[in-house]
């Protein structure tokens, strides 16, 4: 007992820190902190990462995590833990773990023994729900919608919640998606978060035809967006 517990303070930490959604005023002071003090920093892409980096002058080590080089990068992070480093573990926008790779990479670290630690922080899913309005006490959480194979099922399932569903969208697909909901015979009321914290960001409500009447009048839809369905 006594050499596991040794041998687990040889290891290093792997921390889940959030990054903010948008304004990049919105990270905690503990993930700033967090950030200084580990040997790296793993990043769905460094080259956003590097914004905030910059702006608060931390000098770590960065390398790339993201869904194309995950199965390689978890090797290689696991084994940077085993030898005592710390990592923390960030994506390009809100808390790691939430429809991104991340998970992988934790379930690793604990079949490995090594300590996880969450830094919480900014997520879509939560900025949206603390405007919505509506009661929020319980929701079901549906992450993206398939892109192609599923889309209909996806759609057809959110449909039958008697619950608020909250899912991330596309900005290039959301109304391919509005369409085929008013083709499924949608009843139900939207509340679409778009650009979220950031200068240009918005909320609208109403029923699909109101959406996509709303939504078609734009020359461009930008940025990532979250719905609620209810």
């Amino acid at each position: 007992m006594e050499n596991k517990f040794m041998n687990e303070l040889k290891k290093g930490i792997l921390y889940i820190v959030a990054t903010p959604i948008g304004n990049l005023g919105d990270v905690t002071l503990r993930a700033l902190e967090i950030l200084k003090s580990v040997d790296w920093i793993a990043c769905e892409d460094t080259r956003v990462t590097k914004k905030l980096l910059d702006k608060y002058e931390i000098q770590t080590r960065t390398l790339s995590y993201h869904q194309h080089t995950k199965n390689k990068r978890t090797e290689e992070i696991i084994e940077k833990l085993k030898n005592g480093e710390n990592v923390a573990l960030v994506t390009d926008a809100g808390t790691p773990g939430v429809s991104d790779p991340g998970n992988a990479l934790v379930e690793e670290a604990i079949k490995n023994e090594i300590k996880v630690s969450p830094i919480p922080g900014a997520t879509a899913l939560s900025a949206l729900v603390s405007v919505a309005g509506i009661d929020m006490q319980k929701f079901v959480f549906l992450g993206f919608p398939p892109h192609k194979k599923g889309r209909q099922t996806f759609f057809k399932e959110a449909l039958d919640f008697k619950i608020p569903v909250v899912y991330y969208e596309s900005p290039y697909r959301l109304l391919k998606n509005l369409e085929l909901l008013r083709e499924l015979n949608c009843s139900k009321n939207f509340i679409i978060g778009r650009e979220l914290t950031k200068i240009f960001e918005e909320v609208a409500r109403g029923n699909v035809d109101e959406m996509i009447e709303y939504f078609s009048q734009k020359e461009k839809i930008k940025g990532e967006l979250v719905a609620i369905l209810y």
